[in-house]
């Protein structure tokens, strides 16, 4: 990331900033600052920005080798049934109706070990939260969900809530939640943990690491291969020594995992999502399951719906920015001059060495090759819509082995 853009990430970090004393600190505090974390506040927590190295170098060395995050902030958890049957399909389909009425996703298609990335929805159809759903490999009727930091105590809340007595809601947030992202992830695994270097692209195990149970998926948010790996607390910092150990791997902060998050076109709640937001306006339509569109019984279908058949006034596209970044807010201009729409995330990448974003505009103007003007600092610069993601991403996918 250049200096500038580092400088305007940091910024809009520090905006957000509580007291230190309301700050809290994930399993791994005292790691980043052994490795001179520059440590800024980020969703109620202390957590670091960068390195030494910097921003640029970090983004740049999850691309080539494996970059180390701490995502403990994350929200992640276990729902699983009071009062199981024993039997492992009736289980599953039980708790999967707890958690269907909530999301547009076919949880009760998925199989033992299989993750899917879903939305929780209010009723409106509007995006409350962005989430991981996984069915677990080991205990029929439970499953592994990961909300977003930001969101969590009101998702907890709503999951809970839909729950009951019928199920309990297990949090797991006390841990430590690694991230080990890039092309070089898989190798580094493979040596620390053989068997989980197996799972392919959406899956998840537990497996047995030093003593400790771990739950691994092969799951990222930079558009790399890569796990993310769910520790108890005591374990946390161990496993991140261990993981450091291989030279392939660098501790990275929240400022490169931004950068990669967007040059892969993912979206972040509160800024491309929020409960206004619809899916397929957020250009998510994958995640509102086949069956689930059929059914038509997900919160907000009617709306969903119909604008999966077209009747849509915005839609979020990619953009190339000629000169200095778009910021969230900036205003999208047609060539006329004319305010069409809003940048919602936006930042120099690295990878292509120049200004990309996100942003909403009507469909009538999101056809790659469209041209466009953003306004940065109350000035017009010129603008491209292009596909998304930005770069390619490059998950691996394997077949579930039963």
């Amino acid at each position: 990331m250049c200096p500038r853009a580092a400088v305007f990430f940091i910024r809009e970090v520090l905006m957000a900033r509580a007291s230190d004393q309301d700050l809290k600190t994930t399993p791994l505090y005292q790691r980043h600052l052994d490795a001179n974390g520059r440590m800024v506040p980020f969703g109620g927590y202390s957590l670091p920005v960068q390195y030494s190295a910097g921003i640029m170098a970090e983004h740049k060395w999850t691309r080539e080798q494996a970059g180390l995050f701490d995502v403990s902030h994350m929200g992640p958890s276990f729902l699983t049934l009071a009062d199981p049957s024993g039997d492992a399909e009736a289980d599953h389909a039980a708790i999967a109706a707890i958690l269907e009425p909530l999301v547009c996703g076919d949880i009760a298609g998925l199989k033992p070990g299989q993750m899917r990335y879903t939305l929780l929805l209010n009723k409106q159809g509007g995006t409350i939260d962005d989430l991981m759903v996984g069915r677990s490999p080991l205990h029929p009727g439970s499953l592994y969900i990961v909300v977003n930091a930001g969101t969590k105590e009101n998702d907890f809340g709503v999951i809970a809530a839909a729950a009951g007595n019928r199920a309990r809601l297990q949090r797991a947030d006390d841990g430590a939640l690694l991230a080990l992202q890039g092309p070089e992830a898989v190798n580094v695994m493979a040596h620390v943990l053989p068997a989980a270097a197996e799972l392919g692209f959406m899956q998840y195990g537990s497996f047995e690491w030093d003593g400790n149970r771990l739950v691994i998926s092969r799951s990222g948010y930079t558009g790399e291969d890569g796990f993310e790996i769910l520790a108890k607390a005591d374990a946390g910092p161990v496993l991140w020594d261990a993981l450091l150990e291989d030279d392939r791997v660098k501790p990275v902060g929240l400022g490169a995992r931004d950068s990669l998050r967007l040059e892969a076109g993912l979206p972040l709640y509160g800024h491309d999502l929020d409960e206004t937001v619809s899916p397929i306006e957020a250009g998510l339509g994958f995640a509102v399951s086949k069956r689930r569109r059929e059914a038509g019984d997900f919160p907000g279908a009617e709306r969903i719906l119909a604008e999966r058949s077209g009747h849509l006034a915005r839609v979020r596209v990619g953009l190339i920015v000629e000169g200095a970044p778009a910021r969230e807010g900036a205003e999208i201009l047609d060539q006329t001059g004319a305010t069409i729409g809003v940048i919602t995330s936006g930042g120099f990448a690295p990878s292509l060495g120049k200004a990309i974003a996100l942003g909403f505009v009507p469909p009538s103007h999101s056809t790659p090759g469209t041209k466009l003007q953003v306004v940065v600092r109350n000035r017009t610069q010129a603008a491209e819509i292009v596909q998304t993601p930005f770069v390619p991403h490059r998950y691996l996918r394997k077949p579930l082995v039963s």
